[in-house]
């Protein structure tokens, strides 16, 4: 009877619950989470409070460090502003993309000043729009998982849905037009794209990528002022006002995120696109930056927050922009595509196997579209404390094998490839075991 009973019990428990629960009512998953990707623009490596400037006050970027897993030691591959925002929006390495260089082959006989609005300019940009296009990007990605995305700051690739992006900025001129207001004029865009996100209960993707602190170097005066009696010169004061102004739009935007309520719910990613050695005689950048084979204009803090899941920490681990995407995808259970290499930066087993980064530095405008060995200049390799710099006899006809011990030698003066060739020599087959231009074009 007892038995008899229990089940009759069970029985019309069952029967209630299956009652009481509509069809639509399956257990919900857990929200999926937002994505913020902060890309500062023209960078120094060390033009931070919390990677040690004495003079730079970044208050926000230090606080996101604080509160982030902050890879100290992050690079892009390419330190060059259009195959840098590729690599990171693709998590493809420039010669996988092939979108290697700023922009496409100068005719010869013609003027810089006027290429810009020739149609070898025009169809060239078209040609590395339709690069683009060929791959896949982390907004078409996000999109099959229902994602949002709005397009901000720096844009090379023509329209923002040629990227895409569901929302956006740019309309195809070279490298932002009406994008690059946002942070200098307005952060308008932003605030009503979340906005509506949040009334319509959507994910999303918010690339900002503000055209700062790159040039022209023109900070509000009270902060211009704040540093003009401590910067060698004018021209650097000017550069540390625009890292302090952009640290504040930082601010404004990250307020937003905790003002809407999305703090646990977001992850926020940070990087620049490239690094910055202020000229302090001038109003460009100094040698062994921006363009060069160098930390000056590679390597650059990575950092990831993302609360209840990322434990901050300050990592000693190598990081590389294209490792972004795979991180990514890996936060919403996806596997990323095949052609991706990076690694999940997330995956602390993963980053202790990897055993080297690599990345390339090509023209900054194009030889070839549609090669990407035509346009290479110099290849390097970082094996921790080694950096290893082949130069292309093509484009660098008078470069020399380089290597440094970055443990001693941070700003790459003594080069010891003479002193360690057998160092140099298993560097060297690990690169061309990466890529070897003269063995193919693109893999």
């Amino acid at each position: 009877m007892r038995f008899g009973f229990s089940f009759c019990v069970v029985l019309v428990c069952l029967i209630g619950l299956a009652v009481s629960r509509s069809p639509g009512d399956e257990p919900r998953k857990a929200p999926r989470p937002n994505i913020v990707l902060i890309v500062s623009d023209d960078h120094g490596w060390g033009d931070y409070s919390f990677m040690g400037h004495p003079q730079v006050q970044t208050p926000n970027l230090d606080r996101l460090a604080r509160e982030s897993v902050t890879f100290r030691h992050g690079y892009v591959p390419s330190s060059l502003c259009c195959p840098s925002l590729a690599s990171i929006i693709t998590g493809l390495y420039p010669h996988q993309s092939r979108i290697t260089s700023n922009d496409p082959p100068l005719p010869p006989g013609m003027a810089a000043k006027d290429f810009h609005q020739s149609k070898a300019f025009l169809d060239g940009r078209e040609t590395m729009n339709r690069h683009l296009e060929a791959v896949r990007t982390l907004p078409t990605l996000l999109k099959a998982e229902g994602y949002r995305s709005l397009q901000t700051g720096k844009w090379w690739q023509g329209d923002y849905r040629r990227g895409g992006f569901t929302h956006g900025m740019t309309r195809g001129q070279r490298h932002g037009d009406d994008g690059l207001e946002i942070g200098r004029k307005t952060m308008a865009p932003i605030n009503e794209f979340m906005d509506e996100a949040v009334r319509d209960r959507t994910p999303f993707f918010l690339w900002y990528a503000p055209m700062m602190p790159h040039d022209p170097h023109t900070p509000p005066e009270r902060l211009l002022k704040k540093y003009r009696g401590v910067a060698p010169s004018d021209q650097v004061a000017r550069y540390w006002g625009m890292i302090d102004w952009f640290d504040e739009t930082v601010g404004e935007l990250l307020g937003r995120v905790h003002q809407l309520g999305l703090d646990d719910n977001t992850i926020v990613v940070y990087l620049a696109d490239n690094g910055w050695i202020q000229d302090p005689a001038a109003s460009g950048y100094a040698a062994k930056s921006k363009q060069s084979q160098y930390d000056g204009g590679l390597r650059t803090p990575i950092m990831i927050r993302w609360p209840g899941h990322a434990s901050p920490r300050s990592a000693d681990e190598l990081a590389l922009s294209i490792d972004i995407a795979p991180t990514l995808l890996a936060a919403l259970g996806q596997s990323p595509p095949r052609e991706m290499q990076g690694v999940n930066l997330l995956d602390e087993k993963a980053l202790g196997a990897r055993k080297a980064i690599f990345g390339e530095c090509f023209t900054h405008n194009a030889v070839d579209l549609n090669n990407p060995a035509a346009n290479l200049r110099w290849r390097w390799e970082i094996e921790w404390p080694w950096k290893l710099i082949l130069p292309h006899a093509a484009n660098e006809p008078d470069g020399k094998i380089e290597l440094y011990d970055l443990s001693k030698d941070p700003n790459e003066k003594q080069n010891l490839a003479a002193e360690q060739p057998e160092i140099v020599a298993r560097m060297r087959d690990a690169t061309d075991k990466w890529w070897n231009p003269a063995a193919k074009n693109v893999p």
